[in-house]
């Protein structure tokens, strides 16, 4: 997943003249022209929290990019070289280094007041291929040399304070990665990496580092396991990195601040190094939001234990994240847009630290230049010239009015971007558009031009879609089910369907709680113990609404005094398996529980091949889950979690469902 406080009282090892120069060419002012981030920086928030807040730096903006260089030397404390120090960049033939890009970072650093943490030493990715091809004794000899060389060039820089010395060692089920390194040298190479990199630097703090453990999972708790031994074994290791490379779409780890806290618990300090959190493209305001909450969890996990000693972020403008070429359809991960204009992910960063961003009373600049394209029957879609702000634009409203003239303007809708498609309009009928910008702090711009649009003829299209079919539930829990159809057809083409739902078995009026554009659907939020019923109905483009299908009735689980829900989220999988974590068990009812039950259903060809804080028992492909002892009594209101790991035929992307859980 790479691609990827209190300095030491050390001589600095670089030449006077060089280093002149080096601060003459990275000393750069804030410019006026540049974006603008809140009054506080958040470096200036952190060190009054006594953490660092960094970010991952590319050489190329640094060099050439004056709002590039102004956020970073700006806003952050501490400077992770995203590639420069890697062994492909310093090491590229054997015994031939270079320090230009790394030696480039450092100096922008001090001229910034900034430390640097080294990355990476040890990696089975970015590294040559004249060392993949060695024996054990040359490889072990080439590996010792490197530490030496590259930790040793900065031993005597007071800047650079610590050192991934090995990345990326396990496997998602907490076995060793099959890395040249682990099928040449064993797992020994780990402890030795370590020795080398003290040996050429007494003072620098020294890492380990990975992905996918943020929670306590297989994989976290087999680096867990890893580091009290090499504890015991006197093995200079002084802290451990959780990359926190997240997705919204796969939930965020609950237990984050617990796994954090138990690492703290073996001496050494804890850092998250690498955080981005992407989300599915393109940018809504809604994603925005569901981002911005998962950026606070992270701030507040690493503040509740003394022992987190800060936070990097992995880069700061998704102008040059790493994401979208590695997860297609999603991206959007960092705090700062492509223009360098803040996101709601810094203010959430922001406020998490303890700045105040709602004292910002100066509304964003209004936008310009709304136009309108593509205007058919049903819909048309607007663009404009994005507005400027003091901290940060975070979204832009659309207002609509109805005819040329005359009629008020509401809001229709919202959008993270300069552009927005406005449907469900009637064919034949005048419009009038105007936008305008909010920040953060909930200030509004002025409107923007008014832009009118009319709407196409209809087509006569009077045919109403056919009956959907086969309505069905599955995946009922104590709070949500899972609904499925067989579509309809139509005359033209359906563009969605309504989902209809009742209360109880009978009686009662149907009514509308969603829409879906495709066969299924997910309705959540329910009621334990309670029953419902559900309807669906298709719907064309002209509006005409097809009859309504078969109606399925569903009763939800637990509920009730002492009752239960059990909540499942996919922390992350890959072509052959996957992670639930965490499977939050939450007490439901007024007292508190004494025991409980959770049970699901694994899709054929799955197997459980892990488990975590829960006694597991298998029959077929029925699973349930019972406390370890220290989890099984819940107070009222309280939850408490496990997690699991899956192995499945590769290519299948079906997980685990059917969660539901009892009390005795």
């Amino acid at each position: 997943m790479t691609h990827r406080s209190v300095p030491v009282a050390r001589a600095r090892r670089l030449a006077p003249v060089a280093v002149a120069a080096l601060l003459a060419a990275f000393a750069v002012p804030v410019l006026a022209a540049e974006p603008a981030s809140a009054a506080t920086p958040l470096r200036t928030l952190a060190a009054a929290k006594n953490k660092f807040i960094g970010f991952a730096a590319a050489t190329g903006p640094l060099a050439n990019e004056s709002a590039y260089r102004s956020i970073a030397q700006t806003e952050f404390s501490q400077i992770t070289p995203e590639n420069a120090m890697k062994w492909d960049s310093t090491e590229p033939n054997n015994g031939q280094f270079n320090y230009t890009g790394a030696d480039q970072i450092v100096a922008f650093a001090t001229a910034n007041n900034q430390v640097v943490h080294g990355h990476t030493l040890v990696w089975h990715s970015q590294t040559p291929s004249w060392v993949q091809s060695l024996g054990a004794t040359a490889m072990r000899t080439a590996m010792n040399n490197h530490i030496a060389n590259v930790v040793g060039h900065f031993a005597s820089n007071p800047v650079v304070q610590s050192w991934d010395v090995v990345n990326e060692v396990f496997d998602e089920n907490g076995g060793y990665r099959t890395s040249f390194w682990y099928n040449t040298l064993g797992s020994g190479f780990i402890a030795d990496a370590f020795r080398a990199a003290r040996a050429a630097d007494a003072d620098a703090k020294l890492c380990i580092n990975d992905y996918n453990v943020e929670g306590v999972n297989a994989k976290s708790t087999a680096m867990y396991n890893l580091v009290s031994t090499l504890k015991s074994q006197g093995v200079p290791i002084d802290c451990v990195g959780l990359q926190t490379h997240l997705s919204t779409q796969y939930g965020f780890p609950g237990d984050m601040q617990q796994n954090i806290a138990r690492f703290a618990a073996l001496g050494v300090t804890v850092r998250i190094t690498e955080l981005d959190i992407r989300i599915p493209t393109p940018r809504t305001s809604a994603k925005d939001a569901t981002q911005a909450q998962y950026y606070t969890n992270v701030v507040n996990a690493c503040l509740a234990v003394s022992a987190c000693t800060g936070i990097t972020i992995w880069g700061f403008s998704d102008k040059y994240s790493w994401v979208p070429d590695t997860f297609p359809s999603e991206g959007a991960a960092l705090i700062y847009d492509e223009n360098y204009q803040v996101k709601p992910s810094y203010t959430a960063v922001y406020t998490a630290l303890g700045g105040s961003p709602n004292n910002d009373t100066t509304a964003p600049s209004a936008p310009s230049n709304l136009a309108a394209s593509g205007t058919t029957a049903s819909g048309t879609g607007l663009s404009w010239t994005g507005s400027t702000d003091n901290v940060g634009v975070t979204g832009y409203d659309i207002l609509r009015a109805p005819g040329t003239s005359g009629g008020s303007f509401a809001v229709v809708g919202s959008s993270a971007t300069t552009s927005f498609t406005d449907s469900g309009l009637s064919a034949s009928t005048s419009y009038r558009y105007q936008v305008r910008a909010k920040d953060a702090a909930g200030n509004l711009s002025s409107v923007s031009n008014t832009v009118t649009v009319t709407t196409s003829g209809g087509t006569g299209d009077t045919t109403p879609p056919s009956t959907p079919s086969s309505l069905a539930a599955s995946g009922t829990t104590a709070s949500g089910t899972g609904l499925s159809w067989t579509g309809s057809t139509d005359n033209v083409g359906v563009t969605g369907y309504d989902i209809l739902r009742a209360p109880g078995t009978s009686g009662g009026s149907f009514a509308v709680v969603g829409s879906s554009a495709t066969t299924s659907f997910t309705d959540s939020g329910l009621s334990a113990s309670t029953s419902y019923r559900y309807q669906v109905r298709a719907k064309d483009a002209a509006g005409n609404l097809s009859s309504v299908s078969n109606t399925v009735t569903v009763t939800t689980s637990g509920g009730g005094t002492g009752g239960c829900t059990a909540t499942a989220t996919v922390q992350t999988s890959w072509g052959n398996g996957y992670v639930m974590d965490p499977v939050t068990v939450k007490n439901t009812g007024t007292s508190a529980i004494t025991g409980w039950t959770v049970t699901f259903t694994l899709p054929a060809g799955h197997t459980i091949s892990g488990s975590w804080n829960g006694t597991v028992t298998v029959s077929g492909q029925n699973v349930t889950v019972k406390p370890v002892g220290w989890n099984a009594t819940v107070a009222p209101g309280a939850s408490v979690a496990f997690g699991f790991q899956v192995s499945r035929p590769n290519g299948d992307t079906s997980t685990a469902s059917g969660f539901a859980c009892t009390t005795p």
